[in-house]
This record gives structure tokens, C-alpha cells and sequence, in this order.
């Protein structure tokens, strides 16, 4: 415990008879990060074995989960209604002289854009209430304050982080997972059919897409020469927008799980130690300092004994006189 270490030898010289304090602040870190370590990142909970809420590791996984759920759903669109209409749009706004048959990385990126300001408020508000949790799990009446002060500068580290990963999605389109070269085959193998349907006009429009379901596409025969563009930055970003989102679900994880192993680890016990220390050690001469309602009684028990003793000393000349008068 170096930060404990530190206090003892920093403030032993001006807490003189006050190192029980330190025995009693020692045991109740070791205490306090033995239950943490336990509860949040080995899942014992024997001491809770019917509080499910008291189970961290699982309530941490179900939410993470649960969000993991909540951002594939957002996401999805309603493929049957406008198929195609937003991309030609973009890509209409996005043309300029240039080579045919070339897709502008803007259209991308703005396609991009949307989709993930779209998803930016689940990963926020996860966060957020996975702190809200933990602090339920970890905070004891003996290190409340400490507690909930750590906790709430961890939620602002990581929302800070979740908002920074979202951000940097909208910069670039990046990934080295072979998985998009795979999704978007399989996607791209619609094309055929695609094709097949806007140059005979005899036929239904009503396709039977693999990954979308069933679309209506014939109101994309209006726009001949654009929608093989459109169609083909769809199928880029369906298959790229999965990995994003697993990309996001995963870095959320791996923060999560690295932010409470260093709560637990050696923050809470720093902000213990800082909350009782103060910032030029003051909190820890506060709490040895005598209240005033104390000292008032001290200063009266004080003159109280010397009125006594001078009292004493005058009684004392008195029966001395009485005597030798006596004499």
C-alpha cells in the first residue's frame, strides 16, 4: 500500500500518539479493496449469494449486452420503404468532375456520419449507468464520500473515452478485420439480381435481398445512372457498419473491465487516504482536533484547579499563621 506508506511516514511526526489512526485506516483499506476485488472483479459473492444485484460480474456483462442489443437495433433501417433513395441523395450532393464508375469517400463518410451520430446516445448513457451501479456495489458508510468522489471522476473519464471512439469513427472508415471483405461479398452477390430486374422492366420489383429481406426497388429506375453507385455503397457500408459496432461494443468492454480493476487496485484507496489528508494534510489534523465544546470545558476545568491550588496555598498560610499565633 505505497500511497498508505507514504501518509504514515509523510504525517507520523505531527500525529504523535495518533498512529492507531493509521492501524484503523490500514484495516479498513485492506478491508475495503479485499470486498471491491471480490465483488467486482473476481465474482465471489458469497456474502451476497441471494442479491443478484451484488453478482457485478454478471449485472456488468448483462448490460453490457443488453447494450450491445440496444445499438444493433437502433441501427437498423427499414429496408423496404426508400430503398437506396438516402445513398442516391448523398451521392448526388457528393458528385464533381471526375472518372466514372468512381465512389467519393465523402458520400462514405457522410453516410458514415449519420449512422453514427444516430447510435452516439446508447454508449453514453451505458456508461453512465454502469457507474451509477458500481457505486451502489462498492460504497460502504465508512468510505462514502471517497467513494462516490473517485466513481464520479471514473464516469467522466469514460464518457469522455466512449464520446472520443465515436468521434474518431466519423474521421475515417478503417478496419483489418477480414470479416468486411466477407460480408461485403456476400452482399455484392445481389448485384445480379439488382441489375437483372432494372433492365427488364417486365419484371417484378419486388426482390428478395440476402441480408435485407424483401425490398421494392422500382422506383429506382428513375435514376439510371446513379444507382449501381448507390447500390454499391450500401453494400460497403452494411457490411462495414458491423464491424463498427462490434468495434465499439469491444473497446466499451475492454475499458470497462481496466477502469474498475484500477478503482479497485489502488484508486479508491488514494482517494481515501486524500479525502482524510486533505489537500495540505488538513483533514487529518481536522479529525485529531479537539471540539471546540471540549476545549471551552478544558479551559474551565483549568481555571477551576487553579482556583483550587491557590485556594489551597491560601488555607495553607492561614492555619500557619494560626498556629504560630497559637504558640
Amino acid at each position: 500500500m505505497p500511497s498508505i506508506c507514504f501518509a504514515v511516514e509523510h504525517f507520523g511526526v505531527c500525529c504523535k500518539g495518533g498512529w492507531w489512526f493509521w492501524d484503523l485506516l490500514v484495516e479498513e483499506s485492506v478491508a475495503v479493496g479485499g470486498v471491491q476485488r471480490k465483488v467486482l472483479l473476481r465474482d465471489k459473492f458469497e456474502e451476497h449469494p441471494d442479491d443478484k444485484h451484488m453478482h457485478c460480474t454478471a449485472q456488468l456483462a448483462e448490460m453490457l449486452n443488453q447494450c450491445a442489443q440496444e445499438l444493433q437495433k437502433s441501427s437498423e433501417n427499414n429496408y423496404t420503404h426508400n430503398f437506396l433513395m438516402e445513398e442516391i441523395k448523398v451521392l448526388e450532393q457528393t458528385r464533381g468532375i471526375g472518372l466514372p464508375n468512381f465512389l467519393p469517400r465523402t458520400a462514405f463518410l457522410m453516410l458514415l456520419q449519420k449512422k453514427v451520430n444516430e447510435i452516439s446516445a446508447p454508449p453514453v448513457q451505458f456508461l453512465s449507468d454502469v457507474w451509477d451501479y458500481i457505486e451502489t456495489v462498492v460504497v460502504a458508510s465508512s468510505t462514502r464520500r471517497a467513494a462516490q468522489n473517485i466513481i464520479a471522476k471514473r464516469k467522466e473519464i469514460s464518457v469522455d473515452r466512449v464520446v472520443e471512439i465515436i468521434e474518431m469513427e466519423k474521421i475515417t472508415a478503417y478496419t483489418c478485420d477480414p470479416e468486411y471483405m466477407t460480408l461485403r461479398g456476400k452482399l455484392m452477390a445481389n448485384n445480379n439480381v439488382f441489375l437483372d430486374v432494372m433492365n427488364n422492366n417486365w419484371k417484378s420489383t419486388q426482390i428478395t435481398f440476402d441480408g435485407f429481406g424483401e425490398v421494392e426497388v422500382g422506383h429506382l429506375r428513375l435514376f439510371p445512372n446513379i444507382r449501381d453507385h448507390a447500390f454499391d455503397i450500401k453494400m460497403r457500408i452494411t457490411a462495414y457498419w458491423k464491424i463498427v459496432l462490434k468495434k465499439l461494443v469491444d473497446c466499451m468492454a475492454l475499458h470497462l473491465q481496466f477502469s474498475v480493476k484500477s478503482l479497485v487496485n489502488g484508486d479508491m484507496e488514494m482517494e481515501i487516504v486524500n479525502e482524510l489528508m486533505g489537500p495540505h494534510g488538513g483533514g487529518l489534523e481536522q479529525l485529531l482536533e479537539v471540539a471546540p465544546s471540549i476545549v471551552i470545558k478544558r479551559e474551565r476545568l483549568n481555571k477551576n484547579l487553579k482556583l483550587l491550588k491557590d485556594s489551597k496555598e491560601v488555607v495553607a498560610k492561614v492555619m500557619d499563621r494560626t498556629a504560630i499565633n497559637a504558640d
